[in-house]
């Protein structure tokens, strides 16, 4: 990979700042052609983008299709028909004291989109929130994690190839470019990452001005109560081991009774050995762990380094060579285990013991916001408790993962686990600005009624309008 050097990052900002001047990208015509541009770059080559992310995560192909390429089409399907209807005049009824006068909001695109991708969903995570900014008529800076380097490159040699160079542009790079671009004033900074990040970010958008979305992830848990646990720990296993675990909204812990601990370990046991075979290592649909650093990290939440991490129900075994780490699942895990500290973003999954529902909400509720929460309980009363008695970017109900799937729901975080929605109509409004329009003629002059100079009629029309007595 090669990084963008800071002149080539001043020129591109620049020439993409001038295409938004000239609204280049603004005619609904060329947002729906460049939108249908990327549509056909995505299906015609998709067993590229496949075989790059596949060298980059071990990721199986099937995963690719439907968790990344899948999901962008989908949501291109799902704008493409709606976003005139967005974009045009939405008229409103305007107060009786400015008769007679005519009120409209508009969405307008809000400039330049800087999009910084992370490595663990890299064609989701970079082409979904820019359908969202094409969709508001937005150039858009796509900066690639150089932690993926493969589907970086890949995807900057397609959208090179397909793409107006008025609309999208790509810089390659790591750090150092990230800070480089900050410089600059842009309409949205979009960054999908970690906490500490994703801080650093905002503080440099601080400087200019530049509004931010922030999609950081976080510890998301998953409580098991009084349910199918067969079927609840098939769906937990999937939502948690694909993608090896680096998922920003797979479950990170379970909470679940003493009693059910072992028996829900057993069943996902189960589920893996029916997802992944005897030997995960063998098999082609489970990944690797994308780099040395987050190997290390991950095999110190282990039991073998951590004794408060908690007794090896499933899995344990590592290969550092082929960066491999067995799917995991550990029962009774401390609360001040290493694993419970941070999110874990990997193949290790701890079952924590409360005594109840209640006690569940209060654990989650003395952490930090999560960016999913997923309850498995028959019961609609506990159901409607977690909903009501906790804070989440959202709430899953017997299932994992598939808010991702629907562009209908805004998805994003709250508090430490992000800012802003993306995803259909809140994705186009988060890449808008909402501007408010008034017009009224300049006869009749209704408006002398509470011009000055002030005298008794206008004291009693002014008290009337504003809602406040008479003064006597």
């Amino acid at each position: 990979m090669i990084e963008s050097s800071p002149r080539t990052i001043d020129e591109t900002v620049e020439k993409m700042a001038k295409s938004f001047r000239a609204q280049e990208c603004l005619p609904i015509a060329h947002r729906a052609l460049q939108l249908c541009a990327l549509r056909r770059m995505l299906r015609d080559n998709a067993e590229e983008l496949c075989a790059a992310v596949h060298k980059d995560l071990g990721k199986p192909r099937e995963e690719t299709l439907m968790m990344e390429i899948g999901l962008v089409i989908n949501e291109i399907n799902y704008v493409l028909p709606r976003m005139r209807c967005w974009a045009s005049r939405h008229y409103l009824v305007s107060p009786w004291t400015t008769w007679p006068a005519c009120s409209w909001t508009k969405c307008e695109p809000e400039g330049v989109a800087l999009i910084i991708s992370p490595w663990n969903y890299p064609i989701l995570l970079s082409l979904e929130p820019m359908v969202d900014a094409i969709a508001a008529g937005c150039p858009v800076i796509l900066k690639p994690s150089d932690i993926s380097p493969n589907t970086s490159e890949k995807l900057e040699e397609l959208l090179g190839e397909y793409m107006d160079e008025n609309q999208v542009q790509v810089l390659q790079g790591g750090r150092g470019v990230n800070q480089k671009l900050l410089s600059h004033h842009f309409g949205r900074l979009f960054f999908t990452g970690g906490k500490k990040v994703g801080s650093i970010l905002m503080g440099l958008a601080a400087k200019t001005l530049t509004p931010v979305t922030l999609e950081l992830g976080g510890k998301s848990p998953c409580y098991v109560g009084s349910t199918n646990l067969k079927a609840a720990a098939r769906r937990i296993a999937w939502g948690k081991f694909i993608n090896a675990g680096q998922t920003c909204v797979a479950p990170d812990y379970c909470l679940t009774s003493k009693e059910l601990a072992e028996p829900l370990a057993e069943e996902i046991g189960k589920a893996l050995e029916r997802f992944f075979g005897q030997d995960p290592r063998e098999s082609e649909s489970y990944g690797r762990i994308v780099s040395d650093r987050q190997f290390d990290r991950l095999i110190s939440l282990l039991p073998s380094s951590d004794p408060l991490a908690g007794a090896l129900a499933f899995g344990g075994s590592f290969d550092k060579d082929d960066r491999y780490i067995a799917p995991t699942v550990l029962v009774d895990s401390d609360p001040h285990s290493k694993a419970m500290q941070e999110e874990i973003f990997g193949p290790i999954l701890p079952i924590v013991c409360v005594k109840d529902a209640v006690d569940a909400i209060d654990f989650i509720n003395d952490r930090p916001s999560p960016l999913a929460l997923y309850v498995f309980d028959k019961n609609p009363k506990i159901q409607k408790m977690f909903e009501k008695k906790t804070q989440s970017g959202s709430l899953e109900l017997n299932v994992t993962l598939a808010q991702l799937s629907s562009s209908r729901l805004p998805f994003g975080g709250i508090g430490d686990s992000g800012m802003g929605h993306y995803h259909g109509k809140a994705g186009f409004l988060e890449f808008s600005h909402t501007k408010s329009v008034m017009a009224k003629p300049l006869w009749p002059e209704t408006l002398r009624f509470v011009m000055p100079p002030y005298d008794k009629l206008k004291d009693a029309l002014v008290s009337f309008i504003s809602n406040t007595p008479l003064k006597r």
